[in-house]
């Protein structure tokens, strides 16, 4: 999702004051009760296995929670989650920034040489969500730059090492190998917890007009990268799922962003698909959503891989919109799970940031698109998805 620089300039000051034969589809589970002890998430067919239990899940995204700075607030919302049922939880690892400042920071392009803040106000924030999400039996996803300027992103590389055309980005010696060094840095920091549901390449990457090889190179050099240093974690994409023809040949049917979908599936060392669906910024009707989703489950299940239905929102009228996206992803073989955008809470600051998509916690909406949700697939799967940590929760 991306969000307009000032609005996420704002929102930073703001927070930091305060497949099997049956593809994966198990019958259902009459011990889904039981406290299960934490273990590493992994593809179980076209499903994932938490916790070693394999069925549908349900997650959302955050890229706020890493930048607060009370952890009783981060606790709150991790336990919020729990108590909802849901098990993952998309959080931004990145946060760049190209000037000083007394804010929340991850790394610094602002002088000669680039620096990775492992301080009180840089990695260490991340080091709390990861403890408090091992605590919570959350599992995170954990990603490492930002196609959009929110936080920094590519554009803060491009700016430090003085290129001009974007999709120098993903091809350029020098910052490729910086980002590496941060991948580096944060791998090495969580690649024996339990609460790490997967490393992510990119928030939504693009290379518009470029030829699809440029992020499949990208995408298949970088992952067996971090493969080198993670063997244990899954590893996957961030991208928006745009597709080479289909569908009815609309925008998000061609690889005008430089995204091939089907093609990047076939990289060895991305474990699943991820897709978004953003009608209103897409140009294309919210009933158009549904069938989005059918046609990524179909190439999910034709690679054997599972789909994550990553990010979906809608300026308005959420249940009766995203309702429907919620039903065709959990009846489809080949979606392992789904994350709405995005998570709002009440926190020690008061209401976290509202972008018209975010759904919040306690709200009628929340009882449509979580509570309702999560029950339809606890009928499908069978127990109950109330979030009992394990019970073997590792401590950072």
């Amino acid at each position: 999702m991306k969000l307009s620089a000032a609005t996420a300039a704002a929102i930073l000051a703001g927070l930091s004051v305060a497949v099997p034969a049956d593809y994966g589809v198990f019958p259902k589970n009459s011990n889904a009760l039981v406290s299960r002890a934490a273990s590493n998430s992994k593809v179980d067919g076209l499903l994932f296995n938490i916790d070693g239990e394999t069925k549908y899940f349900a997650g959302t995204n955050s890229y706020w929670i890493g930048f607060l700075t009370n952890d009783a607030d981060i606790d709150l919302v991790m336990g919020h989650l729990q108590t909802s049922g849901i098990k993952i939880l998309r959080v931004w690892g990145f946060n760049d920034v190209t000037a000083g400042t007394n804010e929340v920071w991850f790394q610094s392009f602002a002088g000669s040489e680039p620096v990775i803040n492992t301080g009180e106000n840089g990695l260490q924030r991340l080091d709390y969500v990861v403890k408090s999400a091992e605590t919570h039996g959350i599992k995170l996803i954990i990603n490492f730059v930002n196609n959009w300027t929110d936080y920094g992103g590519m554009a803060a590389y491009n700016k430090h090492y003085g290129i001009t055309k974007p999709a120098d980005w993903y091809t350029n010696v020098d910052v490729q190998t910086q980002y590496k060094k941060y991948i580096e840095a944060v791998v090495s920091r969580y690649k024996t917890s339990t609460a790490v549901f997967a490393w992510e390449l990119a928030n939504e990457p693009r290379c518009n007009g470029c030829d699809t090889s440029v992020i499949y190179d990208w995408a298949t050099t970088t992952s067996a990268y971090v493969k080198s240093l993670d063997s244990e974690h899954m590893v996957t994409l961030g991208d928006e799922g745009f597709m080479n023809g289909g569908g009815d040949s609309s925008y998000p049917y061609t690889t005008g962003e430089g995204i091939d979908f089907a093609q990047n599936l076939d990289i060895k060392d991305l474990d699943f698909g991820t897709f978004h669906l953003y009608p209103d910024s897409w140009g294309v009707s919210t009933d158009w959503g549904s069938s989005w989703v059918t046609d990524h489950a179909a190439a999910c299940a034709a690679a054997n891989k599972p789909c994550l239905f990553e990010e979906y929102g809608y300026p308005n009228n959420h249940i009766a919109i995203e309702s429907p996206w919620q039903s065709a992803a959990l009846n489809s073989v080949g979606v392992a799970a789904d994350a709405f955008w995005q998570l709002g809470d009440t926190i020690s600051t008061g209401k976290t940031h509202d972008d018209t998509n975010t759904i919040y916690y306690g709200s009628d909406e929340w009882t449509a698109l979580v509570t309702n949700h999560i029950a339809d697939i606890d009928a499908k799967y069978g127990g109950s998805s109330n979030g009992t940590a394990p019970s073997n929760g590792i401590t950072a």
